[in-house]
């Protein structure tokens, strides 16, 4: 580089540094100007903290709910299908899920509405269906919470009345189902007595056709359909007469059923002592709120009405200095 060339760079240099230090001067002669800006930005965002709507946010946790809680629908229903077929872990997870959507549907409709509300419910642990953590805003601390607990039971509540309205279904088909079967098998047991009594009435007429009267045969294990008639007309009539007045003839089957129908007819769910969920934390009271933030908002107040107030000087510093160039 030669001689001429470093005096220019050294020039250069110099004149950067002396504009730099130009600067700084315009500034600290317009410092009240700036710090009048400052003071106009950190009046107006005090005004804004004080007035501006606070938003609170409380938050709880919740999973799917104990046995207990559920003890009255889980035993229902065990009632109406049978220990073999009630999962007691598939109803816990069932009952949460269905919390879970009735909830995020009550959410999203509190979005929608004319003055929107944040609720929210999301997994407490990523990757994790359970548990789930849910939150809602307000204007205070203690307004958030008690919202939130508010709509935890509403949802609860509504999907405590859609297990009743479930059980209630259920008993219905059930109850159908076991009354057609009992009356299927008293039919069936009645065809049967019907039966009997023409198998006897048969045997009579023709026992009176052939003449016997009296019984015929010693032992009467050894009578058959065909030598019935041998029992004597006597004895024959005396069977229809007690065959007629003798009560249905039913299995075992046929009075536990019976025991299932008096078992349905007993059961009434009370959908108050049903929950669809355990709390794992309560809804709390939070003591930050969201916003607005009052130390960030002074402070950016601040940095931004000296950024304007160093505008504001430079630039009627550079219209002063202006010089149009013929």
């Amino acid at each position: 580089m030669t001689h001429n060339d470093n005096n220019l760079v050294r020039g250069n240099n110099d004149s950067e540094q002396i504009d730099l230090i130009d600067i700084f001067m315009q500034l600290w002669r317009g410092k009240w100007v700036i710090a009048v800006f400052v003071v106009l930005a950190v009046i107006i965002a005090g005004l804004y903290v004080t007035f501006a709507k606070e938003k609170w946010t409380s938050t709880a946790v919740i999973t799917m709910p104990d046995a207990g809680q559920i003890a009255g629908y889980t035993n229902a229903m065990t009632l109406i299908y049978g220990d073999s077929k009630v999962d007691n872990l598939e109803i816990q997870q069932r009952v949460i899920t269905r919390f879970s959507g009735a909830f995020s549907a009550l959410a999203e409709t509190l979005k929608n509405q004319a003055e929107p509300e944040n609720l929210t419910i999301d997994t407490a642990v990523k990757g994790q269906p359970l548990p789930l953590k849910v939150t809602y805003q307000g204007d205070s601390a203690k307004n958030a919470q008690q919202v939130l607990a508010k709509y935890i039971q509403q949802v609860d509540e509504e999907i405590a009345d859609e297990l009743d309205l479930d059980l209630a279904t259920n008993i219905k088909s059930r109850l159908t189902e076991l009354q057609d079967s009992l009356a299927t098998q008293e039919k069936v047991a009645q065809e049967q007595k019907d039966l009997r009594i023409q198998q006897i009435t048969q045997a009579l007429t023709f026992a009176k056709d052939s003449g016997v009267k009296q019984p015929q045969v010693q032992q009467t294990q050894d009578v058959t359909q065909d030598t019935l008639f041998l029992l004597g007309s006597d004895a024959l009539e005396s069977m229809i007469k007690n065959e007629a007045s003798r009560p249905l003839v039913f299995s075992a089957d046929y009075y536990r059923t019976r025991q299932s129908l008096f078992d349905m007819q007993r059961i009434k769910p009370d959908p108050a002592n049903m929950h669809a969920y355990r709390y794992v934390m309560k809804p709390t009271e939070p003591l930050y709120r969201d916003s607005p933030k009052r130390s960030l908002a002074l402070v950016l107040a601040a940095i931004l009405g000296a950024i304007a107030g160093a505008g504001v000087v430079l630039t009627r510093n550079a219209i002063r200095n202006y010089q149009p160039k013929y």
